[in-house]
């Protein structure tokens, strides 16, 4: 058998017992399989703007928080059917990262680092305050319980799957070589004609569009938004681990981080004290060890790539 058809006839069997998966497993294998869904997919929009484009954003969780919000409130004040207010929250985050486009666009480095951050601070700060969203005690979800465990596993399984593929094909378009290149030299990039701001907006609209819809699916499953929870640096902590561990420039790492950080995490649960510890222990040793991630260590170790697309 040749590797091509090995490789699709696994594929088709990984996918199809995913698929089956809620028909035999519990709710709680079910939920924790969302649970890497969901993060692969907020992880793999991180990793096309840092990975890829050179944006190092610590302010993607204005995105989580504005996706998260967006469907709570559609659904708790408007009775919006639930798929819609998803897909709604999706399309917020949009017009947020327009709105924004054209001053953090300004900064580079370190500069645009901090920029989205202080955004997404003053985001925290604006709902906390805010009485339509119940100030900072947060809301509940209530809507949550019309939808049943598996709508909310298959909906986190097309969004990983969909972010996936999107970021392959992405890169493998001349868009994704006009990332790369503003990546690695922006003034070059742009000698050579590349759209800098052009190319940049878009690879910005498309994140914030899949994270703020798979933030709408996250909080579903998790029943409650809070303004500091929803906004807070914590998240971008949780994507920088996945990416990194995965392997930041690789299509499949931030599903490989995704799988690793949530086991991590159920596995701490128990111990609230060390888990940061824990964690940021493993952040180093991989750093350490293999410091393209395990993803790209393993592409450097036997050449072997399932989606050939790696970081220049």
């Amino acid at each position: 058998m040749s590797p091509n058809r090995f490789r699709i006839i696994f594929t088709v069997m990984v996918v199809l017992g995913l698929v089956g998966l809620p028909l035999v497993a519990s709710n709680y294998v079910v939920n924790v399989v969302s649970l890497i869904f969901l993060h692969a997919a907020l992880a793999s929009m991180w990793n096309l703007l840092a990975g890829y484009s050179g944006m190092v954003s610590l302010g993607q969780q204005m995105f989580v928080g504005a996706g998260g919000y967006t469907m709570a409130v559609l659904t708790l004040y408007y009775g919006f059917p639930i798929s819609l207010a998803v897909l709604s929250g999706g399309v917020l985050s949009v017009i947020l990262a327009l709105v924004i486009s054209v001053p953090v666009f300004r900064m580079k480095g370190a500069y645009f680092a901090i920029g989205t951050w202080v955004i997404a601070e003053a985001l925290a700060i604006c709902f906390s305050n805010w009485g339509y969203v119940r100030y900072g005690m947060g809301l509940f979800v209530r809507s949550a319980y019309q939808v049943s465990m598996s709508w909310v596993y298959y909906a986190a399984m097309l969004m990983c799957m969909g972010s996936v593929w999107l970021v392959y094909v992405l890169l493998r378009s001349k868009f994704g070589l006009a990332l790369m290149t503003i990546r690695e030299d922006d003034v070059a990039a742009e000698a050579l004609g590349v759209n800098l701001f052009g190319c940049k907006l878009t690879c910005f609209l498309i994140s914030a569009f899949v994270t703020g819809t798979t933030a709408g699916i996250l909080y579903l499953n998790a029943i409650f938004i809070q303004p500091f929870e929803a906004f807070g640096i914590g998240w971008t902590v949780k994507l920088l681990f996945i990416v990194i561990i995965g392997g930041i420039g690789t299509v499949e790492g931030p599903v490989v981080g995704a799988i690793l950080f949530v086991l991590l995490q159920q596995f701490l649960a128990e111990h609230v004290g060390y888990n940061l510890i824990i964690l940021g222990t493993v952040t180093l040793g991989v750093i350490l060890i293999a410091p393209r991630g395990i993803v790209g260590a393993l592409q450097k170790r036997f050449g072997i790539e399932r989606l050939p697309v790696s970081r220049l």
